[in-house]
């Protein structure tokens, strides 16, 4: 909607990852640059985490357009809290591969045989595994045993795994050893800082056309990254919302007041209690805490973040609905609007 106002040519900041957006930071140009790492050895596998809404999918999606597939097959899946068995038919289905065969020691017996074919065509198998956090310990047990598949001395198959830092909790299990054994990389992706914060945003705008209409003050910038910590995803929504402000109330220049309004907005409809507020109860339970060695755990300013963090999660779901339902109102006045006056035209037209 804001987007012929500004005289934009797309939607600038969109929820969904999109790789034609991606914005090299210097953490997701480490995180790149590990991903290619991995491909170059050919072997092992490299493990990406990051927050919600860090951008890891984004760099994987990168990662995949530009993929020579005349060398390359890659599969990328997405788990949903799979275990073994469950994996090891979605590892077929992303490659594509009919899955009617039950018996599982069939379906290795297959998936073996065409990941031979691959190699047989001077290419290699490359499997991304997106929300890996989501997966069992059996789950990642069962993609190190694939990683044994071997023609002479090569791997058959190569796995990424990206997901939220509780990947990282599952891979420090003692029966997760071996399985530590076969990372050959593994990085954290964390949040932009505040230059980052403001040349992503001037990136995703000037992606579309942007010509500086709106113009965002500096103390606009400094507004939106206190508010979302770096974290694209939510300045993402924070920067959606405020584009919408500014459409809605003709403002061709934002401050850090009107940033201010849509977050105050934000806060309210989805009852986020500010990090600021958090971080003074954290002290204050601190004060209260018991003793070293009691069972109560004082919440810090470092926690007090984190639990903002996670209250931010459904976030992007609920302000998705509340924008689609205020755009289908505006589109249904301007429809309104357009009947109106072409009644009045043709109303004027008989009179004369």
């Amino acid at each position: 909607m804001y987007e012929s106002f500004y005289h934009l040519t797309g939607k600038p900041f969109q929820l969904s990852p999109d790789p034609t957006f991606y914005y090299e930071s210097k953490g997701h140009k480490r995180a790149y640059a590990y991903l290619e790492y991995g491909l170059y050895q050919g072997e092992g596998f490299i493990v990406i985490t990051g927050e919600v809404g860090a951008g890891k999918t984004t760099v994987v999606r990168n990662l995949l357009a530009h993929l020579d597939p005349t060398r390359v097959v890659a599969a990328h899946l997405v788990s949903t809290q799979l275990d073994a068995d469950d994996l090891l038919r979605a590892v077929y289905r992303a490659f594509w591969l009919s899955t009617k065969n039950t018996d599982k020691a069939s379906l290795l017996a297959q998936l073996e045989k065409f990941l031979t074919s691959i190699a047989a065509e001077r290419k290699r198998a490359l499997l991304l595994v997106d929300e890996a956090q989501n997966l069992t310990q059996r789950a990642v047990e069962e993609l190190r045993m694939l990683s044994n598949f071997q023609v002479a001395e090569h791997a058959l198959l190569q796995s990424f795994l990206v997901g939220q830092p509780e990947l990282r909790r599952t891979m420090q299990s003692p029966e997760m050893q071996q399985f530590r054994q076969r990372v050959i990389a593994s990085y954290h992706l964390g949040p932009l800082d505040r230059q980052e914060t403001e040349g992503y945003i001037e990136h995703r705008l000037k992606h579309v056309g942007w010509k500086a209409d709106p113009q965002l003050k500096p103390d606009a910038y400094d507004a939106i990254y206190a508010f979302t910590a770096g974290i694209p995803r939510r300045v993402n929504l924070v920067c959606n919302r405020l584009m919408l402000a500014g459409f809605l109330g003709e403002i061709h220049v934002l401050s850090a007041e009107d940033v201010e309004v849509v977050v105050g907005e934000i806060k309210d409809e989805l009852g986020i209690v500010s990090t600021d507020s958090l971080a003074l109860q954290g002290e204050q339970q601190a004060r209260n805490a018991g003793p070293p060695g009691s069972n109560v755990q004082a919440m810090t300013p470092q926690r007090a973040a984190e639990q903002s963090t996670s209250l931010s999660a459904p976030i992007e779901a609920r302000l998705t609905r509340l924008e689609n339902t205020l755009l289908a109102v505006l589109n249904a006045l301007r429809r309104i609007l357009h009947a109106v006056e072409a009644s009045d035209k043709k109303t004027d037209r008989v009179a004369s």
